[in-house]
Formats: C-alpha cells, sequence, structure tokens
C-alpha cells in the first residue's frame, strides 16, 4: 500500500510537470526501467534515487516521501514536551528530542521539520544560558581581583543572577507549552531565537 501511494505521487508529479517516463528517467539519470518500477508500487525509491528523482521533479524528497508518511499528532507533542528535560539539565534537552528523532526520523509527517526547530532552539538556548554563567562568574571573578577582599558588595546582587536565569528558564518553559498547543491545534512550530544549525 505505501508503495502505490508513492508511485501515485510520482506519477502525478511526473505529470504535473509534462514529463514522459523516458525525459524523467533522462532528467534523473535513472534508467526508464527504474522509473516504471517506482510508478507501478514495485519498488520505493530511497537515498541517492530519492535526490536525483526529486531534483529532476523540482520537488524535494520530503514532498515526495510525505504522502507516505502517517501522521501522529500524539508523538509529535511528546517530542516536543520531552525538551522539559532542560529542566534538570541543558543538554537534556537537547538530547532526549534528539533521540526520539532518530527513532521516528522519516516515518511521521512534520517529524523533520518540528524536531529541527526544536534543536535548533534548545541549542541556542543552552549556549545563551552558559555565556551567562560565564559572565556572571567573570564579573564576579573581576570585582574580586579588583577590590582585593570578599565581601557581599563585590559579589553582587544574587537577585539580578537568579532573576535573569529565571527569565532564561521561563521563557524556555513557556515557548514549549505554546508550541505543544500549536501542534495540538495543527499550526505551525515556530522557536525564537535560534541558530539554524541543523539544517
Amino acid at each position: 500500500m505505501k508503495n502505490l501511494i508513492l508511485a501515485t505521487r510520482v506519477r502525478e508529479l511526473r505529470n504535473r510537470r509534462g514529463l514522459s517516463q523516458e525525459l524523467l528517467a533522462e532528467n534523473s539519470g535513472l534508467g526508464i526501467r527504474t522509473i516504471q518500477r517506482i510508478e507501478n508500487g514495485e519498488t520505493e525509491p530511497r537515498g541517492d534515487t530519492l535526490r536525483r528523482l526529486a531534483s529532476a521533479l523540482d520537488s524535494s524528497p520530503d514532498e515526495i516521501i510525505d504522502w507516505t508518511i502517517t501522521e501522529d499528532k500524539g508523538f509529535l507533542m511528546a517530542l516536543n514536551l520531552s525538551s522539559l528535560g532542560f529542566v534538570l539539565f541543558p543538554l537534556l534537552g537537547i538530547l532526549i528530542p534528539l533521540i526520539l528523532w532518530i527513532s521516528r526520523k522519516g516515518k511521521i509527517k512534520d517529524i523533520n521539520y518540528i524536531s529541527k526547530e526544536i534543536l535548533n532552539f534548545q541549542i541556542s538556548w543552552s549556549i545563551i544560558v552558559i555565556l551567562t554563567y560565564i559572565y556572571f562568574i567573570g564579573s564576579m571573578y573581576y570585582r574580586l581581583s579588583q577590590a582585593g577582599d570578599i565581601s557581599p558588595a563585590v559579589l553582587g546582587n544574587p537577585l539580578v543572577k537568579f532573576a535573569v536565569l529565571g527569565f532564561l528558564y521561563l521563557y524556555n518553559f513557556v515557548l514549549i507549552l505554546i508550541n505543544t498547543v500549536k501542534i495540538e491545534n495543527e499550526k505551525k512550530v515556530k522557536y525564537f531565537p535560534k541558530l539554524n544549525i541543523i539544517k
């Protein structure tokens, strides 16, 4: 059944582009028999074959494969909530979603997009938290070296440090909850700010 759905998708994309099987084979560098087998549901394109086919159809591998992928909103919500591991340790907010993504990569619709959004944000957030800790420790060390003695005034106001770190943790927590609700309502998740490290 899966191959037949994929075959229909490839045939539809080919017809939409106005290509014959022969022309598609020529443009993709694949054999005509390979194209026929894919469109008859006898084989499923993978790896290099899928990339060549997608390129020749002016499409993306995900656009071809997405039709064969199941929808699992519950797993996507669990994937998103798994990044709450950052509360225990910042790297858990990266590792747990990464493991879940790898375990179901390419099998659930939108999992690649959501996983990349989560991971890019959590990596960026972890970098910000680490830099914040470095700044606090560095500034405290600098003040101690300048003052020459240890006093509460030299160490700085701990409430400011708690407020900054508290805001960072609360922001991450709220953003995860907001995006979980978006997944539930089938809306596009958005994490900000983030570096596009995983593309």
